[in-house]
């Protein structure tokens, strides 16, 4: 990469006057104000030293609070763990008390080895804090290697007492662990939405691809990076990029990384597309951020591929990137469909109460029947029948070609907000997706999936192009990425997009991971019309 110019040095207060206003009120536009409540003590006790600015300063506290939480769970955990073995001894009339020395020995092994592969298995890394859930999994694999170990070491020692720590204490630590990291992550994003505890980025590359990154950046509630600027090619210091109607400031252009890094105390640069100078020059670059601090990130071109497919290799000092086909078939699926029966089985009988009032409620809000049977298409184009409660006047289909011109979606949907078709109590049954309940029968029969693509009609399928028709790999689910993504208020493009992904990237903890923010979204719905 070509050598960068000597900058005139400008004071900190000089950055501020010039850029931090506009970043602030293109930042403002359209964040939410609300912030959600501080839950967890850790973080009440420690407020009063909180940085409240974004920057290098949130990760050391945000870390330290989490080692703080961290080790008190794993005291908690083995604690428990040796009460309920002396309980069990002493319920068993052998008298030991409670911390006898055998299983004190053993419990403090564990915590000390439990602390120790929390941090091996880098679960306070920043790049993980608050956002995934690559977090939760370290965790668990850390807890799962821990007691394996300690397993070994029982079974050799033929310490039979040990069978309490893992009863006991192995629950206790796990559920402990995840919930104060989930409550962790609470506080922590409602002070992102406030505008702290971000990453200060700035994103480099061809206006377009600065665009793209930056729209995907802003699409998450309560993003992880506070965007400063961007570095674009043939950029002007002071002027900005349009970006979704609003104004980001352009810091300069693509040879002028360095000294804006610097000057605006960015802690990261996300690199969006080609660099000048290729490889070497990536290589330059990442060895100058190093002497500010500041981390290179690269946005990779391969946007539908998920990290588990990915895996890099050495290959004498050349590292080669494989991607792993997508499969949509095998003992995983086998595993899905079984999931699928046993959630769907239990959904069915736990909610026959409600179908049953629900029923009644739309036989008696509008003539015609309770349940609605649409044709759809599944795996392989295979159609099938979709029950839901009947949301809309009998007329519906009938009525459809002459609110055509009405149509409010893209591509090949229709949706119609205040759709005049539908029912008093259709409204509601839809806003908290009541109507899809009987869904779950599909599911049972195997038509559907609990998570997957969203169920197309034969009239979409048929104006699908080639690489659409990719969706119908796999069985449509009740939920899916398009209906956590905001459903009705999603782009065309953007469902297509998210389906693909799932179809192509589909695992069983993404599934669990759907599934549980699914809940959240019932719950406070959005784009449900």
């Amino acid at each position: 990469m070509s050598s960068t110019k000597a900058q005139p040095r400008h004071s900190h207060r000089s950055w501020q006057t010039r850029w931090i206003p506009a970043a602030t009120a293109w930042r403002s536009g359209g964040q939410a104000a609300a912030a959600l409540p501080l839950l967890q003590p850790a973080a009440v006790l420690l407020a009063a030293r909180a940085p409240s600015t974004s920057g290098r300063a949130w990760v050391k506290f945000y870390r330290r609070g989490l080692r703080c939480t961290d080790i008190l769970v794993v005291l908690l955990a083995t604690a428990s763990g040796i009460e309920a073995e002396a309980s069990a001894d002493l319920s068993a009339g052998a008298g030991v008390p409670l911390g006898g020395g055998g299983s004190v020995v053993f419990a403090a092994g564990v915590a000390l080895l439990w602390a120790a592969f929390l941090v091996v298995y880098r679960t306070r890394d920043s790049t993980i804090l608050g956002v995934g859930s690559d977090e939760y999994k370290r965790v668990v694999a850390a807890t799962l290697n821990v007691f394996g170990l300690a397993a070994m070491v029982a079974v050799l020692t033929q310490w039979n007492a040990a069978g309490a720590m893992f009863l006991v204490g192995l629950p206790v630590g796990i559920l402990g662990l995840a919930g104060s990291r989930w409550i962790w992550r609470q506080w922590i994003n409602s002070q992102r939405l406030r505008g702290h505890y971000l990453s200060r980025v700035v994103v480099s590359g061809e206006p377009e691809d600065v665009r793209y990154v930056i729209r995907q950046l802003n699409r998450k509630s309560g993003a992880t990076f506070e965007v400063l600027g961007t570095l674009v090619s043939g950029g002007t210091a002071g002027t900005s990029l349009r970006i979704d109607n609003r104004e980001v400031p352009i810091l300069g252009g693509l040879n002028d990384i360095v000294p804006a890094v610097q000057e605006a105390g960015a802690t990261a640069v996300i690199v969006a597309g080609p660099m000048p100078g290729g490889n070497n020059g990536l290589r330059e670059l990442g060895w100058m951020l190093e002497e500010h601090q500041a981390e290179l990130v690269l946005a990779s071109n391969l946007t539908n591929v998920a990290g588990p497919r990915m895996h890099l290799r050495q290959v004498e000092g050349l590292p080669l990137m494989h991607v792993d086909l997508p499969r949509y078939a095998g003992g995983k699926h086998r595993i899905k469909r079984a999931m699928d029966v046993v959630l769907a089985a239990g959904a069915l009988l736990a909610l026959a109460p409600v179908f049953l009032v629900l029923a009644l409620i739309v036989r008696s809000d509008s003539p015609g029947p309770s349940f609605f049977r649409q044709e759809r298409v599944g795996k392989d184009g295979k159609r099938f029948y979709m029950l839901k409660f009947r949301s809309m006047v009998e007329s519906a289909e009938d009525d459809l070609n002459a609110l055509m011109a009405q149509n409010q979606a893209a591509g090949v949907l229709f949706k119609i907000q205040h759709d005049p078709r539908i029912t008093r109590c259709g409204r509601w049954m839809r806003k908290y997706s009541l109507d899809e309940l009987p869904q779950f029968w599909n599911v049972l029969r195997g038509d559907m999936s609990m998570v997957g693509p969203r169920p197309p009609l034969p009239r979409e399928v048929e104006l699908y192009e080639r690489n659409i028709n990719r969706r119908l790999l796999t069985k449509p689910g009740i939920t899916g990425l398009w209906q956590i993504g905001g459903r009705s208020d999603l782009p065309w493009e953007d469902a297509v997009r998210l389906d693909l992904y799932y179809v192509e990237n589909w695992s069983m903890w993404g599934d669990v991971v759907i599934l549980w923010r699914t809940l959240k979204v019932v719950i406070s719905p959005e784009g449900a019309y």
